[in-house]
């Protein structure tokens, strides 16, 4: 993005886009983040300093007019923080509605910038596959939203998650109506693979879990499974990958799934198995019902039609580099 001398990138939140500014098509003239003081999650955002001009901002996505100075002037948003309290005692106030009124937040600020051209939403595809289905042969896509009567109703397993990223998306999309913003949204599923953040997130360890016997992360790699009726995954390069392409693509709008494959539980163990050897399977874990194939399929084929191609189509690509960043970061010995 580099076209015009004030063309600006504004990056708020999690690791998934602190790889969009090492992406050299991405660099900007600034990528911002919140808790500037905290130099234990911000250390690596100093250290892409040495890629190129970075500018790092303290704000809170609760507080409206707080995002105002960083998207000042820039030309694209995009926005990839949300709340993520898998455990919480109030759902509703603590994951739903500040998911929401930052998502919001975010918004006003670019209408108030009056330079953004576009807004690239970061949700999730928690958003889309939630719901209850059947039988096999299932192919979601743009067009299916997660069950959010069904989920509030129930309150089972993590329901507040994919329930915020349905509100969410849906309130930023008649926000955008209302004021004439291009508001494009990608929800990627499950995100794995390397990226520069000191710690790894729910999806790595969980994706690993098999290799390092965590039952806890398993245990949500098992309700991923038992949730959706598949293990759908995706490199955090790819992820990044898409957002700028999206950004740059006219004609892009509305909703965008990013995909790179479905799998399984057992899938990943035989996989795992194959190409780790000098690791042990857990197989103590696999106990119980456990899929032999999805019967749920995600599509990506929207993003695929407008032309974009997953360098990840394979979990030989995910898991190589996943493996030495795991054991950098001690997860794995």
């Amino acid at each position: 993005m580099s076209t015009g001398d004030r063309k600006k990138t504004a990056c708020h939140g999690s690791e998934r886009l602190h790889r969009l500014g090492a992406h050299q098509d991405a660099a900007g003239e600034g990528l911002r983040r919140q808790d500037d003081d905290d130099m234990a999650k911000n250390s690596h955002l100093k250290d892409l300093q040495a890629l190129g001009p970075l500018e790092v901002f303290r704000a809170d996505l609760d507080e409206e007019g707080s995002l105002d100075d960083a998207v000042a002037g820039c030309d694209y948003a995009f926005l990839v923080a949300a709340p993520v309290k898998l455990k919480s005692e109030n759902p509703q106030k603590e994951v739903i509605e500040p998911a929401v009124r930052g998502t919001l937040n975010v918004m006003r600020s670019c209408v108030k910038a009056g330079t953004v051209k576009r807004v690239i939403l970061t949700s999730s595809a928690a958003s889309v596959v939630r719901r209850q289905l059947q039988g096999e042969g299932h192919v979601l896509d743009e067009e299916s939203w997660s069950d959010v009567e069904y989920l509030t109703a129930t309150k089972s397993g993590l329901w507040a998650y994919p329930v915020s990223k349905v509100l969410l998306e849906k309130a930023a999309s008649r926000f955008a109506a209302e004021h004439g913003v291009s508001l494009v949204t990608v929800c990627p599923v499950f995100t794995v693979g390397a990226a520069p953040a000191p710690s790894a997130r729910t999806s790595v360890p969980s994706c690993l879990s098999l290799l390092s016997g965590d039952e806890a992360e398993f245990g949500v790699l098992r309700a991923l499974e038992m949730g959706t009726g598949t293990v759908a995954l995706v490199h955090v390069d790819d992820v990044c990958r898409a957002e700028v392409f999206l950004a740059e693509q006219e004609a892009a709008a509305g909703r965008y799934l990013c995909c790179g494959l479905n799998t399984t539980i057992l899938q990943l163990a035989r996989f795992l198995s194959e190409k780790y050897p000098q690791y042990t399977v857990k197989t103590n874990l696999l106990s119980g019902d456990l899929l032999e194939k999805p019967r749920v399929r995600v599509s990506s084929g929207k993003l695929v039609k407008e032309g974009f191609d997953y360098n990840y189509k394979m979990l030989d690509g995910m898991y190589d580099g996943m493996i030495d960043y795991d054991k950098a970061l001690g997860i794995l010995p």
